[in-house]
This record gives structure tokens, C-alpha cells and sequence, in this order.
């Protein structure tokens, strides 16, 4: 479950439009480095100009979800659909999850999924992409963020800049990992570490987790904050979060250097669309 860099993925002839009427999703399978298939929806969008920001016609939003979602849960829908008003949106499941292939890493190994979605988005020709992931998906877009940015093993070594990330949000993310401080959380440890829990986990949620421990321990969201500059981060949290408590948050923001529930599902439409203004705001 170690880091690597991001996958090839599959080459498409659309492209991204600036009229203000929407086009039919675009849905197909990417394929990242470690050879796992990733259903993935692209959805242009309808843009409407503003000449008071930036144009937001090149811009694309690829939203990492959180543990047990996939890219046909409601709450992702909903998600998506808030951000096709300020640009396309990249969706997509990550490994072990809905009709992705491979097993959840839990945070690990789904970096490379993420990688392949951010090039996609690319490759569809959009020059400015953010991410947005919320609560293991807000975990994954800190650590691609810091992995793919410009002194990023991936993006600044490896050359990689598809890959890269203009803008981050990251939503009801944890801090540190192995936290069981919430019943929310011991729950989830349960889900993911007995046998028992990840059959729940399997005919529950269509969420197939991984049997191995992590080896080695991937950098924690913490560790990877202070490598994300100069890409601008945003960071956002419930102060009635079940799972993550404000000490995480917290912790976020002090590496950085800089009340609602829990992740997608308590993101109102208002929040959404203010993150939505952010990420055109600061892509570039």
C-alpha cells in the first residue's frame, strides 16, 4: 500500500464548452499505475460568465468522496451537481468501491485514483483543476496535493504534471490517522479491520476493503499540509462533526500555517456553492 505515481488513463474526444447549456454526462473506466479500473463521470457543466473572477470554462472540480460512497450515492450526485454551476465536474469511485475495481486502502493507495481523474480532467482540456474530497477523500486530495504539487515526489521528481491540483478543499478530514476517539470512528475501525466487518462492509456498502495493514504507514493529512504550498488550500469542518473532532481541524490549519456535521452529507447547498466560488476564485 505504498505511493506511486499516477496511472494512465483512458483518452477521450470531448471537450470542455463554454455555452451555458448542459451536455450528457461522459462515463468510462481509467486505469491508474497499480492496473485498478475506476468508474468515472465527467459532466461539463453549464457555465455562466462572470467578467468579476476568473473565467471558469476551463475550470474542472474532481470530487473525491468519502468512505462507502461512490459515484452514484445521492450525496456525491448532489455534490456534483452544486459544482457543475461554476464549472465541469469530474467524479468518480474509488478502488473497491461501487463499480471500481481493486479493494479500498482506505486513504492509501487511493491517491493513484485521484491522479488518474485530476489527468483525465486534463486531458479533456481543462487548464485549471481543483479537488475536493470529503472526510478519507479530504485525507486523499491533502497527500495527492503534497505528492503531486511542485516539490512533490510525483509531480516535482517524476515530472508528473497532469496530475497536479491548481486548488484543494478538503472537508471534515481527519488529521491523524488510526483515531478511534468517537463511536463513529470504532465502528468504522471495526468495518475495516475484522473479518466480520469488512462482509458488512462488502454486501452493506459495495465497498470491498483490504484484508493488509499498511506497509508501510502512508504520511498522515498533518504531515502533508506544510507540502502543499503555494497551492491554495481550503479547509472545512463541522463543529458538530460525529466522526472528527475540531482538534483535527485544528491541527490542519496550524501546519498550514493559517458548525455542521460530517462530510457530504452535511454540507448544505450554500457551503457548497461558496466552495464552489473559492475554487474559481484561487485555480489560477
Amino acid at each position: 500500500m505504498s505511493n506511486g505515481p499516477a496511472g494512465h488513463v483512458a483518452r477521450s474526444t470531448v471537450r470542455p464548452h463554454s455555452e451555458t447549456t448542459r451536455r450528457t454526462p461522459l462515463r468510462t473506466f481509467l486505469h491508474t499505475d497499480d492496473g485498478v479500473t475506476i468508474d468515472s463521470v465527467y459532466d461539463p457543466g453549464a457555465v455562466v460568465y462572470d467578467a468579476s473572477r476568473p473565467p471558469a470554462g476551463d475550470l474542472a472540480f474532481v470530487v473525491a468522496h468519502g468512505f462507502t460512497g461512490d459515484v452514484d450515492k445521492p450525496h456525491v450526485r448532489r455534490v456534483a451537481e452544486a459544482f457543475t454551476r461554476h464549472g465541469a465536474v469530474v467524479t468518480f469511485s474509488f478502488r473497491g468501491h461501487g463499480a471500481s475495481g481493486g479493494r479500498s486502502t482506505v486513504g492509501d493507495r487511493e491517491v493513484l485514483d485521484l491522479a488518474a481523474a485530476v489527468r483525465w480532467a486534463r486531458e479533456l482540456g481543462h487548464t485549471r483543476v481543483a479537488t475536493v474530497g470529503f472526510s478519507m477523500g479530504g485525507s486523499v486530495v491533502l497527500r495527492h496535493a503534497a505528492l503531486y504539487g511542485e516539490g512533490g515526489e510525483a509531480g516535482g521528481a517524476a515530472g508528473d504534471g497532469g496530475a497536479r491540483a491548481d486548488a484543494v478543499v478538503s472537508v471534515s478530514a481527519p488529521a491523524r490517522w488510526y483515531y478511534r476517539g468517537t463511536p463513529h470512528m470504532r465502528r468504522l475501525h471495526w468495518l475495516v479491520t475484522r473479518p466480520e466487518g469488512r462482509l458488512v462492509g462488502r454486501y452493506g456498502f459495495r465497498t470491498r476493503i483490504h484484508h493488509r495493514d499498511w506497509n508501510p504507514v502512508p504520511m498522515s493529512p498533518v504531515e502533508a499540509v506544510p507540502r502543499i504550498a503555494p497551492t491554495p488550500l481550503l479547509i472545512v469542518h463541522g463543529d458538530r462533526d460525529g466522526y472528527f473532532p475540531l482538534d483535527h481541524p485544528r491541527m490542519l490549519a496550524a501546519a498550514a500555517g493559517d458548525r455542521m456535521g460530517h462530510a457530504e452529507h452535511a454540507a448544505p447547498d450554500g457551503l457548497l456553492g461558496r466552495i464552489g466560488d473559492w475554487a474559481v476564485g484561487r485555480a489560477g
